[in-house]
């Protein structure tokens, strides 16, 4: 019995998903499936061009690409053993498909490197949900099925978010006091419609108050100090009516790692209390706006999900 969920580790430094499938299929015919361009069309993201043997240059073209990325990329092929290895760079990424034979059967592990350094280990949730669809879908190729309209992906994806550890924030202490950090992936989300999300109907003035979205019912909102649509946003936040330190929104966009989110905000050492409730806060805020950017409006703000975590917080700061 194999574990269906993708798993994330870390290997020579990278990080790496794992994902195991028995298949009910000899390897010889798991093998075409996994190796032929004219049957992977059936389950691979990409249509893929490239001949059958180490060093081959591949090109991978996407049918229906995002804005944010290249219809058409590259790679080569590293190692083909059939019908046991197929590994191949898909740009800075590696895959991997190993076929073990497993009684009637064949054991398919895969693993895919995630190029690009550590920002490259943001998009993994993103990665494992696609090739849990990709390798149903190979299966039910290789069944001679059909796969089931997906209507799980958000919530398939919040669940790899939480297991990988991606939806938490980062305490930075600093000379005169800390910087709180998050960074999520926002899955290919052209910049455009993520700031129009943020910002709604405002257009954001230095000197005015931020839009209501970027903003928290923990947080106490001052002025806004710098906004570069569509891209950047920095407000003052202040406590007890005081000026407290800074919140800054940016949206990042790369070619290769996607598109993503990072939300900073600074604090004096005097309000190091305040970290695990503003951390909590900001973690959830961020998963709502991440909901909103596939549709789903959560409301009203879940003020007993920020308790939990903030006691989460608390005792890891202890640690």
């Amino acid at each position: 019995m194999t574990d269906s969920r993708a798993q994330l580790r870390t290997v020579d430094g990278a990080p790496t998903l794992r994902f195991e499938r028995r298949l009910a299929h000899p390897p010889e015919k798991v093998w075409r499936a996994i190796s032929d361009p004219g049957e992977m069309a059936a389950w691979f993201p990409a249509a893929v061009t490239t001949e059958p043997r180490p060093g081959a240059a591949m090109r991978f073209t996407f049918a229906d690409a995002p804005e944010t990325i290249d219809s058409t990329s590259g790679g080569e092929v590293l190692e083909f053993d059939p019908p046991k290895v197929y590994m191949f760079r898909w740009n800075r990424d590696v895959l991997r498909f190993e076929l073990v034979a497993d009684g009637d059967g064949t054991l398919l592990i895969f693993t895919h490197v995630l190029g690009g350094g550590p920002e490259a280990r943001l998009g993994a949730a993103r990665s494992a949900v696609g090739w849990d669809r990709c390798l149903s879908a190979l299966t039910a190729a290789l069944d001679g099925a059909h796969t089931e309209p997906d209507a799980t992906w958000l919530a398939d994806i919040e669940g790899y978010i939480a297991d990988f550890g991606l939806d938490t924030g980062d305490c930075e202490e600093v000379a005169d006091g800390y910087v709180l950090r998050f960074a999520r992936d926002l899955v290919w989300q052209p910049l455009d419609r993520l700031w129009s999300l943020l910002v709604e109907r405002d257009t954001p003035s230095v000197g005015a108050h931020p839009p209501v979205r970027a903003t928290n019912p923990h947080v106490e909102a001052g002025e806004l100090l710098d906004v570069e649509p569509p891209r950047s946003m920095e407000y003052r936040w202040r406590h007890d009516g005081a000026v407290a330190g800074t919140v800054r929104w940016a949206f990042e966009a790369d070619s290769d790692l996607g598109v993503r989110v990072v939300l900073t905000q600074t604090l004096p050492a005097k309000l190091s209390a305040l970290r695990p409730e503003l951390l909590a806060a900001w973690q959830v805020h961020l998963e709502l706006f991440f909901a909103a950017t596939r549709g789903d409006i959560r409301c009203p703000w879940p003020a007993d999900r920020v308790a939990v975590l903030a006691e989460r917080y608390a005792a890891d700061l202890r640690e």
